[in-house]
């Protein structure tokens, strides 16, 4: 006879300040996973795993001691005390003029604005320093540059670098673009706006072809998109990665795993083989579709 264990991600330990002894508790599967997708948004945001921790278990649970905090999430005393004052630093959390002293976080939504920010003023900072920047650049001594082109490869990771760079080869495109897009990616490019990127320099004499696989999915948000010059159609073709080629210089190649469900990373190159080949396969589909 199997005894059944739940698993310890699973279970949530909780400080009960009436009864003054700490509950074990089941956590719901949906809240897991949200939680999981605020952490995420943290993170990007410059708050570390274990702020995060810190944050989330006062604003979810209430007012308490830093020793309370450092017992609940297994974290150092000294740790806790450098963390909690790291974040009142940033504004997400406030101390209780109590004895003994007490934090309390900052509503989440408030917590968020003010993340989001200091993000702002950080980037906004980089844009100004950004010129006297390349001017220092460009006054240091260098070597001279080769003149031959290189055929060289990059590995993107993450839906905002991968993003960036499809903006950018499409932002630069000066003859053609050719797109071909799984389902599973074609949400992404419609609320990221690379589809109406694709839009704005079809009006400039760009050919832009766009082939995405047959799905209800597709036939979705292609209805959506307003592509007044830009040629789109579907295709029959099943587990095809989605690829970005612009005036046979530029590739783009996303690569996923886990049958197309999850994107690992995506591949930039503008080594002509690969291009032409995946050009040639492009045709193909569009012609057999037209």
């Amino acid at each position: 006879m199997e005894l059944s264990v739940e698993k310890p991600e699973n279970i949530m330990k909780l400080y009960d300040e009436k009864s003054g002894l700490w509950r074990f508790v089941k956590s719901d599967g949906e809240a897991s996973r949200s939680i999981e997708v605020i952490e995420k948004t943290l993170q990007r945001l410059g708050l570390s795993k274990n702020e995060i921790r810190v944050y989330i278990y006062i604003a979810r649970t209430g007012e308490h001691k830093a020793s309370e905090i450092s017992e609940a999430l297994s974290l150092h005393r000294t740790e806790t005390y450098r963390i909690l004052r790291d974040l009142e630093k940033k504004g997400l959390i406030s101390s209780v003029f109590e004895k003994p002293l007490k934090f309390i976080a900052t509503p989440f939504e408030k917590a968020l604005e003010v993340l989001i920010e200091t993000k702002k003023m950080k980037i906004s900072l980089l844009e100004k320093k950004k010129e006297s920047l390349v001017d220092l650049w460009l006054s240091l001594p260098k070597q001279e540059a080769e003149s031959e082109r290189k055929e060289v490869f990059q590995i993107l990771e993450g839906d905002e670098q991968i993003n960036l760079k499809a903006d950018e080869i499409i932002s630069s495109a000066r003859k053609e673009v050719l797109i071909f897009t799984s389902e599973q990616d074609l949400p992404n490019f419609y609320h990221s706006g690379l589809l109406d990127k694709l839009g704005k320099i079809s009006k400039e004499n760009i050919n832009v072809q766009l082939l995405t696989n047959y799905s209800p999915k597709s036939c979705f948000f292609i209805e959506r998109i307003k592509l007044k010059k830009t040629k789109h159609t579907l295709s029959n073709v099943e587990e095809l990665p989605t690829f970005i080629i612009s005036d046979n210089g530029q590739l783009l190649f996303l690569i996923r795993k886990n049958n197309g469900k999850k994107r690992i990373a995506a591949l930039w190159t503008n080594y002509d083989a690969f291009i032409r080949a995946l050009k040639t396969l492009f045709i193909q589909l569009w012609d057999n579709q037209n």
